[in-house]
């Protein structure tokens, strides 16, 4: 009889563990490839920002020109896209600036392209150097710059952007996200681009 009994419960944990074996099965990306979550907000955490920026469903492009569209006379002049969080989705972080100097910052959603936030900025917190007749002088526009770094990179998606100042006229910094890494392209004040 004992022998019966440890027999039947051998084979119920065998069976146990072999059900379980089968259901537990995961796939996991590999490190530096993102995963297949189709959404740049589902994007795992451990995640860098070139990875994720990918999986978002609107361009920084399209982002910017929401941003620039919630006012007459704005020009975007930095962008960045960051990561979700416990308050925020993944998001396109846009700084506007107007032509009475006002400068505020837009969340736009990465996979809505919806504005859900927006906030008054202090010019002066981000831009010492630089000027709001800086920007509003400049030949080449965010936007512009945008798509002259992404032919420099060989395709690719913009996800970061930054300003500096070159002599007298603003320069980008742009941020283009590849399928092996991250590349970095400056865009000078006469749309020529230069790898960094």
């Amino acid at each position: 009889m004992f022998t019966r009994l440890t027999t039947a419960a051998a084979l119920v944990a065998l069976s146990a563990g072999f059900a379980s074996a089968q259901t537990n099965t995961t796939t996991t990306a590999p490190a530096d490839k993102p995963a297949a979550s189709g959404t740049a907000t589902a994007a795992g955490k451990d995640m860098k920002e070139w990875q994720a920026a990918p999986l978002a469903k609107t361009s920084l492009a399209t982002a910017i020109a929401t941003a620039e569209g919630k006012e007459a006379g704005g020009r975007a002049i930095d962008a960045d896209f960051e990561l979700a969080d416990g308050k925020n989705p993944a998001h396109y972080s846009i700084k506007v600036v107007y032509p009475d100097g006002k400068l505020v910052e837009h969340g736009i959603n990465a996979d809505t392209g919806e504005l859900y936030k927006s906030e008054n900025q202090p010019f002066e917190r981000y831009f010492t150097r630089l000027k709001v007749a800086d920007f509003n002088n400049a030949k080449v526009s965010l936007k512009d710059a945008l798509k002259i770094a992404e032919q420099k990179a060989g395709g690719g998606k913009a996800y970061e952007a930054e300003v500096e100042r070159e002599g007298n006229a603003v320069e980008y910094e742009i941020s283009v996200a590849l399928p092996d890494g991250s590349k970095e392209i400056k865009v000078g004040p006469d749309g020529v681009a230069k790898a960094d």
